[in-house]
């Protein structure tokens, strides 16, 4: 996530009618003309939406600013998605903007913005209340299809976890937490690297960022696509079918099973995998609390409503994620 004050900025500039001239002056890379884009949301990106084109389909602009990401981040996310996309793979294909680049670095009153443009996924949204286990199995074969394609086309990107080398600086008060995260990872750094366990992945292969034709997923949303672990990638993943701790919740066991299965069926999973699941989950819980630490920052004077409210949920997820960071550190210790 951006950090709180960056989506403040943007959000300031936004008007009434959704637009804002921030975007206008990004979404002109493409063509357009001022007052078309309109406010999405803003998360990790600040995201716009964009009228259907001539071929139906509506288009979605993703821009950040340039202290919070580098360009060549933005750059290597947009070429994965191009190389998937012309591969055959089921992911939204970006769109070059006028100049025929696919990223591009924008001037805004509120500093450089490092953008690229995407189709809509085809399909609907599916929350865990419509996801069958033909579904699930799909699922799971999407991202294994994935794991599988992406094969070689990493250049650029970072690897995953690397916020867990911030946690001693930003949460030196707290020991607990401290030593419970540099047995995570001292327990990550035994880790086999090789082609059957690591390799390019999405990042965030959650339901909230797929699109369904039937029972096939269409993926999109890639900024958290690094090289890591597939296990990883997995855990992160199915977290809505797993208890906090990682383990499969009861009333979902069926469809997290069916997940399982669609994955293996295309790629390799193995038992030991499997069962680490879990301890991933804790490696996921660490790099969240220092996202939200640095996205948290320091409260403004006179924070509007909006802002506060978001402060105290992801102030409540922070305490999550640091008990699970410590109960996971246990099962390693």
């Amino acid at each position: 996530m951006m950090p709180l004050t960056e989506i403040d900025r943007l959000k300031q500039t936004v008007v009434g009618s959704w637009d804002s001239p921030v975007a206008d002056l990004v979404a002109a890379q493409w063509g357009y003309p001022a007052g078309t884009a309109k406010w999405w949301r803003s998360s990790a990106s600040h995201v716009f939406v964009l009228p259907e084109d001539g071929q139906g389909s509506r288009l979605f602009l993703r821009f950040v600013p340039g202290a919070y990401r580098g360009r060549a981040d933005v750059a290597a996310v947009a070429r994965l998605m191009e190389q998937l996309s012309r591969g055959g793979s089921a992911v939204v294909r970006p769109v070059a903007a006028e100049s025929g680049a696919l990223t591009v670095t924008v001037p805004t009153p509120i500093g450089v913005m490092h953008a690229m443009m995407v189709e809509a996924a085809p399909g609907e949204g599916a929350d865990i209340a419509g996801l069958t286990e033909s579904r699930a199995r799909g699922w799971g074969q999407a991202l294994a299809h994935l794991h599988r394609d992406a094969t070689g086309l990493g250049t650029g990107l970072g690897e995953a976890f690397g916020e867990l080398r911030g946690i001693a600086g930003l949460f030196a008060d707290d020991t607990v937490l401290v030593k419970a995260a540099r047995a995570l990872t001292g327990w990550m750094g035994s880790l086999l690297r090789d082609a059957n366990h690591w390799g390019v992945v999405h990042g965030d292969f959650e339901l909230d960022n797929l699109a369904w034709v039937g029972d096939r997923p269409v993926a999109y949303d890639f900024d958290e696509a690094v090289c890591s672990w597939f296990a990883a990638d997995v855990a992160y993943a199915v977290r809505d079918l797993a208890d906090p701790a990682g383990r499969a919740a009861g009333e979902h066991r069926d469809r997290l099973d069916a997940f399982i299965a669609g994955y293996r069926s295309i790629r390799p999973l193995d038992d030991q995998d499997l069962g680490r699941l879990p301890l991933f989950a804790g490696l996921h819980a660490a790099a969240s609390l220092v996202r939200i630490a640095r996205a948290l920052g320091e409260p403004g004077r006179g924070e509007p409503e909006w802002l506060a409210g978001l402060r105290g949920k992801l102030t409540g997820k922070a305490r999550v994620h640091r008990q699970l960071v410590i109960n996971t550190a246990a099962q390693v210790g």
